[in-house]
């Protein structure tokens, strides 16, 4: 008798929220690529067939949806659960901190590296919320560590920032080869 209970309750299926959503999405995105096999991949005649270069990618895009589909089924078939769209929004969120290293990288060619580094920094310990000036000034003197480490120490070749035009002729000189 133990032994059926202890495989019901390995077969027991756990929902969590957000569960139907992630399903949905995983058989879209499968499928999309699975239907994109045949314009990315090639196929040369008279080869054998595991050496082709489109069997490894389509056997395992075919597993991706099969199992995707089946996480849906079991999603779709389990009991309902609070939370799903909170969930979701909570996945979303964490693409916004892909959007500031976007903006971040965007200012770089007009602010310059220096510049661009010290707000980000500060806007990014602003945003995650440390206010004190002790974090503030660390994260000022991060920046300034960061830039110089790249920049001086490791010669790493960086956009001057459009910002630089204007400053004197040394300064800029300065400014464009050191930050």
């Amino acid at each position: 008798m133990s032994r059926v209970k202890t495989l019901q309750s390995l077969s027991k299926r756990y929902r969590h929220p957000g569960d139907l959503v992630f399903a949905w999405f995983v058989l879209i995105v499968s499928l999309f690529l699975l239907s994109q096999i045949y314009q990315e991949t090639t196929f040369k005649a008279g080869g054998k067939l595991f050496a082709q270069p489109r069997f490894w990618p389509a056997v395992s895009l075919i597993g991706m949806a099969s199992f995707a589909a089946l996480h849906l089924l079991g999603s779709a078939l389990s009991e309902r659960i609070e939370g799903r769209w909170k969930e979701v929004a909570l996945w979303f969120s964490a693409l916004e901190y892909a959007g500031w290293l976007v903006a971040y990288a965007a200012l770089v060619p007009i602010a310059g590296y220096l510049p661009s580094t010290l707000l980000a920094a500060i806007l990014l310990t602003l945003r995650v919320g440390y206010r004190s000036k002790l974090a503030l000034i660390s994260a000022i003197g991060g920046a300034f560590v960061i830039v110089a480490l790249f920049k001086s120490f490791l010669q790493v070749k960086l956009p001057a920032g459009q910002i630089y035009e204007v400053l004197p002729d040394g300064l800029r000189q300065f400014m464009i080869i050191n930050f």
